[in-house]
């Protein structure tokens, strides 16, 4: 049986219905939305908090969560464990930014993620996903969005 890593993914919002999406950093052309694990005797509510602070540099007052699914689970690639985990298990969370003035800004010592981008959930592609996220954002995108992933057709270029 799987061993699943507790973890939190943040969709933020802005009008008009665009999500945010971040590239990863070292990674060109990697785009996702921020995650993170939960520790341990940490909420999910908890986890998020402290991700999006810690990932975008927003604050709880910047944001207004509007719904949360999950859960959703992924396993790595054969062979591969993070720690003693062989997936993740992830809730989901849609959020309205609610200051428009909210600076978003890659923060730490060792940040995950190089750029932003907005776009509309539509634009996604599946292709920005190493294979093992792809079924995960398949789901949340039918579940949040209404969105079948795999019927967007690829783009020439970014």
């Amino acid at each position: 049986m799987p061993k699943y890593r507790k973890n939190v993914a943040f969709i933020l919002r802005r009008p008009p219905g665009e999500i945010l999406v971040c590239e990863r950093w070292g990674v060109s052309g990697a785009w996702q939305f921020p995650q993170g694990g939960v520790k341990s005797g940490e909420s999910l509510g908890e986890a998020i908090t402290r991700e999006v602070r810690e990932e975008l540099n927003l604050e709880p007052n910047s944001y207004h969560i509007v719904q949360n699914k999950g859960p959703y689970r992924y396993l790595f690639p054969p062979g591969i464990k993070k720690k003693e985990y062989d997936g993740q298990e992830q809730e989901y969370y849609l959020a309205d930014l609610i200051t428009p003035s909210a600076k978003i800004r890659f923060t730490g010592k060792k940040p995950e993620f190089q750029a932003l981008r907005w776009l509309l959930p539509n634009e996604f592609q599946l292709e920005w996903l190493p294979p093992m996220k792809r079924e995960v954002y398949k789901q949340v995108f039918r579940d949040f969005f209404g969105i079948a992933l795999d019927d967007i057709p690829l783009r020439v270029s970014d």
